[in-house]
């Protein structure tokens, strides 16, 4: 049976998007069976028509299904991706992950991989702090988080342990063809070892 992955994220600008897509085609590179939900929207219309990009990107983006509890539930690992908000993560994004209360008061979150991946405008813009404070949460889940660290040559280049991130200037820096390349590696890399993780339950199952 394929890993269940599930990338859920927020994008304000479409830089968040780009890298989900980019973790999600690495899970899938892996074998994994992946489900790429956005969260939902708590900003009002007139802000958001307030900014070109924003805008565009709602547009663009508007068929993208929004993720629910049961995506969490279903997937074997969840990696969430959110931009850098004072050095936390997006309100969006904390809000879905705040309505998870009833799932992890039954356990149900517990013993899932976990990852993150973020973005700032600018540099030293908060990156790590995001991430770690999304870690945080993991930790109350009782999940297992699954970094990239330094596992692979690229993210020497990218230079972010925690996560995957990207300066995007506010939406005007293109995200560099290696940092999608760390984002491809981290997302096989989070399907894999929790495939192992799946196989080695299964075995001590079997053996019991």
């Amino acid at each position: 049976m394929a890993t269940k992955v599930a990338v859920i994220y927020y994008s304000q600008t479409g830089t968040i998007h780009q890298l989900a897509q980019e973790y999600a085609a690495g899970a899938e590179k892996a074998g994994a069976e992946v489900r790429l939900r956005t969260v939902h929207e708590l900003a009002p219309q007139a802000a958001i028509d307030s900014n070109e990009k924003w805008k565009a990107h709602r547009e663009q983006t508007a068929d993208t299904p929004e993720a629910t509890a049961d995506d969490v539930l279903w997937a074997d690992a969840v990696i969430f991706g959110s931009p850098t908000r004072y050095g936390n993560v997006a309100a969006q994004l904390k809000q879905f992950i705040d309505q998870l209360g009833p799932q992890w008061a039954q356990g149900l979150l517990a013993d899932k991989v976990y990852s993150g991946f973020t973005s700032s405008a600018t540099a030293h813009g908060g990156q790590e702090s995001t991430l770690l404070a999304l870690y945080n949460t993991i930790h109350h889940f009782g999940g297992i988080i699954v970094s990239p660290g330094y596992t692979d040559p690229v993210m020497f280049a990218t230079g972010n342990p925690y996560g995957v991130s990207h300066v995007d200037g506010q939406g005007s820096i293109p995200i560099a063809d290696e940092t999608r390349q760390a984002a491809r590696f981290a997302g096989e890399r989070v399907a894999g070892i929790a495939a192992q993780l799946a196989a080695g339950r299964d075995a001590a199952l079997a053996a019991s």
